[in-house]
């Protein structure tokens, strides 16, 4: 199933038993959205529903709040990660605080849909990932969707979640065609394991979780061993008992992200492993990320500033046999 089409499912679903399901965004509605995500949702449920907005992200996740006020369930299209910064205030000062500061007496069910990461030759504005930002939010929650199952599943717990939820997507995904089967007891805020291993754990999500798959395959066969490679479904809540148990098997530990090195997701997720793990790794945990830079427009520079499965192989490679594999 197309990545898109799987985000759309579960829209359309929810959509189908539940009115009070709304969606807003930009050229969501009469153009199908941005990313093909909405398409044929406006025709099907009306414009009441799937609500056109004008180019103001502050002021359409300011309305969303309003309408989860009022009693509705928002789904919100932010067209790209970026952008998400002019809805700051109200992500963090409205949206986040506002159950905790009544006590839990109002909920906000609330769903921002956004892609990030680097596509290609979008520059340094439109190339950004977030990880980093949104999982530091107390009260949110933070999904991320690598491939459809994740995308359906992942995205119909979040709608259907009482709290607000930044579900992160990625720009070179909609288009992708991936494995898709029935889960019934998917649970997004537990990691997922996508590959089994014996020597490694390897940590990634998004598309560079695919890149990571890639890059594992020159690993395995340069190296003589196997790699367990999970995906980081759920960044807040940040459930990594299933990173533990594969770290206490395989001793050593590699995650991947296209964020820049200084401040990244990676951090935390290497600060909690080396706090509960620590006498079981043999080798320090790598880290593999994008350079610390805006990213170039020049294709070359481009790639040159971002993990590649190639970059990736080669760095695991070169640790690997440096520790003792």
């Amino acid at each position: 199933m197309l990545y898109r089409d799987a985000l759309k499912k579960a829209i359309d679903e929810l959509m189908e038993i539940d009115d009070t399901i709304v969606i807003l965004g930009e050229d969501v509605g009469f153009y199908g959205g941005n990313y093909r995500v909405t398409d044929g949702l406006f025709s099907k449920y009306g414009e009441k529903r799937v609500i056109d907005t004008p180019i103001a992200e502050n002021s359409i996740v300011g309305n969303a709040i309003g309408m989860a006020f009022g009693g509705l369930r928002p789904v919100v299209e932010i067209m790209t990660v970026n952008f998400s910064l002019l809805a700051y205030d109200q992500i963090v000062n409205q949206l986040a605080k506002i159950r905790y500061m009544s006590g839990g007496d109002i909920c906000i069910p609330l769903t921002i849909r956004m892609p990030q990461g680097v596509a290609k030759q979008l520059a340094a504005q439109h190339s950004q990932s977030f990880e980093r930002i949104f999982a530091s939010i107390p009260g949110l929650k933070v999904f991320t969707a690598s491939d459809s199952i994740t995308a359906y599943y992942g995205l119909k717990q979040a709608i259907l979640s009482d709290d607000p939820v930044i579900f992160l997507e990625h720009l070179l995904l909609y288009s992708q065609d991936f494995l898709f089967y029935e889960i019934n007891d998917f649970d997004i805020t537990k990691q997922r394991i996508v590959k089994s291993g014996e020597n490694i754990t390897l940590v990634s999500c998004l598309k560079i979780l695919h890149d990571s798959l890639e890059a594992v395959k020159e690993v395995e066969k340069k190296l003589g061993i196997t790699v367990e490679v999970i995906e980081l479904t759920s960044l807040s809540p940040l459930n990594l008992d299933l990173v533990y148990e594969s770290v206490k098997k395989t001793k050593r530990l590699v995650v991947v992200s296209e964020e820049p090195k200084t401040g990244s997701f990676t951090s935390e997720i290497i600060t909690k492993v080396m706090e509960n793990c620590f006498y079981y790794l043999d080798a320090p945990p790598l880290r593999i990320t994008a350079e610390d830079t805006p990213t170039p427009y020049n294709r070359k520079l481009e790639l040159f500033s971002i993990p590649t499965p190639d970059k990736i192989a080669t760095k695991i490679i070169n640790w690997g046999r440096e520790h003792g594999l």
